[in-house]
């Protein structure tokens, strides 16, 4: 039986899409990479199943510039369907690599109501894929893998570890995910979604 929901925040509870081409408008200033030329670039190794952003930024060199958490924004059912899945009984939960302040940005966002427990790399010392920080979590909130829920954006990230854990996973297709081929998700993901709304007809 479930009990516990875990989510990603990044491009899972929040838009990362300003935040990231912001980031790519600073590492490329001064150089003759256009925006058009790297996005070309992020959504062609998206599509191969890689981490487009990370895999872009190896592919031209660059350097990353510090990340403007303030160009995040919830997605637009992300307040509705937090709400609904707690009137359903369930508990929410945070496993996520974020940098120290996760439950002020949450506030920020007003999400930090609807979540008891908040596992960020940075604050438990661990980070996905590593298993342990997914331990830290249920250690937290008192539960088993197999009573739980993984849903996130990225199947190296999210996905994989918590199946290997034997958590159920919903692969969100926001962000660059959106590019990648359902079959990556075969056989890995328990369900794949392109909305967090659609978790309400799932969960």
């Amino acid at each position: 039986m479930i009990k516990w929901i875990f989510f990603d925040i990044g491009s899972t509870l929040v838009d990362e899409t300003e935040a990231y081409d912001r980031r790519v408008r600073e590492m490329i200033a001064g150089t003759n990479i256009t925006i058009e030329e790297f996005d070309n670039v992020r959504i062609s190794l998206a599509r191969q199943g890689l981490d487009g952003n990370s895999s872009a930024i190896k592919h031209f060199g660059l350097t990353k510039t510090p990340w403007h958490s303030e160009d995040e924004v919830p997605y637009s059912d992300a307040h509705s369907t937090l709400a609904a899945l707690i009137d359903k009984g369930y508990k929410l939960g945070i496993i996520a690599n974020q940098n120290f302040g996760v439950a002020e940005r949450l506030e920020s966002w007003g999400l930090r109501q609807y979540f008891d427990v908040i596992a960020s790399s940075a604050e438990v010392g661990y980070s996905k894929p590593d298993k342990e920080i997914f331990e830290k979590a249920f250690e937290i909130a008192g539960c088993y893998a197999e009573e739980s829920v993984m849903v996130g954006d990225r199947l190296d990230n999210d996905i994989i570890p918590a199946k290997a854990l034997c958590m159920k996973t919903v692969w969100i297709k926001n962000g660059l995910a959106k590019y990648q081929s359902s079959e990556l998700g075969e056989g890995i993901a328990d369900s794949q979604i392109d909305s967090l709304s659609e978790l309400l007809s799932i969960l």
